[in-house]
């Protein structure tokens, strides 16, 4: 009854669910449970649906204790790309340390490693902290990114996004998952990345937001109800995992 994936970003766990047509858990490298991962429901949505075991458009998954549907869609009966509803933004400053009288951080000055960023925060099932630079490429990630991480202003570990906006519809993101180090794609990243530059004035909500990682690009809708993340879905290889 249980499944077994290897992502970028740690183990996947395909279990059953009561609620929902499966159960997913995402386990990051570190052993900490994930609460939410949009290009891994993606990426469950395909396997379900290409191993026939549901063969439906839109595939309903358990995850954190929510249900996410998936859409999926289809070239030769295997599914070529999926978009995941990855809910509601959560804007509450509630995994600070501090209290803010404010409701959304949105461009708030922190000080992090004795130096202060204009960060925007927000959840999306889980957090993040989104900092907008003129260029990514030369960013020292590896060392910025477990300062914000494990930084003192933040309850609980912290992901962090570092992104360049190249025009209105497109940005260049390069991600620190908290448990994981830098990754090649981030699907709840990225969308907090779209979602931040919708809030900063540098998009517009309810418009594809094409966000590019190191694995490829996603394709982020942010509107008033939800937020959208599509994109492409590959099998890159089998194998079996003995633990």
């Amino acid at each position: 009854d249980r499944h077994h994936g290897i992502g970028g970003d740690g183990i996947i766990l395909i279990e059953k669910s009561d609620i929902a047509d499966a159960k997913v858990r995402v386990f990051n490298l570190d052993g900490s449970e994930a609460k939410m991962g949009g290009n891994a429901l993606r990426s469950v949505a395909k396997y379900l649906y290409d191993n026939g075991e549901v063969k439906k458009e839109v595939i309903d998954l358990e995850m954190g204790g929510a249900v996410i549907s998936v859409q999926t869609y289809t070239i030769n009966g295997k599914v070529s790309s999926a978009c995941v509803n990855m809910g509601r933004v959560d804007f509450s400053p509630k995994f600070m340390k501090m209290k803010l009288d404010v409701g959304k951080m949105i461009d708030y000055p922190i000080e992090v490693g004795g130096k202060y960023y204009h960060v925007t925060c927000l959840s999306i099932g889980n957090p993040h902290c989104v900092l907008f630079r003129d260029r990514v490429d030369e960013l020292n990630v590896p060392e910025i990114g477990p300062l914000f991480e494990h930084a003192s202003v933040f309850k609980n570990r912290m992901n962090t996004e570092f992104v360049r906006v190249v025009n209105e519809t497109t940005l260049k993101m390069r991600v620190w998952e908290r448990g994981n180090g830098e990754t090649y794609a981030c699907g709840s990243g990225a969308c907090a990345a779209a979602v931040a530059a919708v809030e900063n004035g540098y998009c517009k909500k309810d418009t594809d937001i094409t966000v590019k990682v190191k694995g490829g690009d996603l394709i982020v809708r942010y509107t008033d109800d939800t937020v959208y993340l599509t994109g492409n879905t590959k099998l890159v290889y089998n194998g079996i995992l003995e633990y």
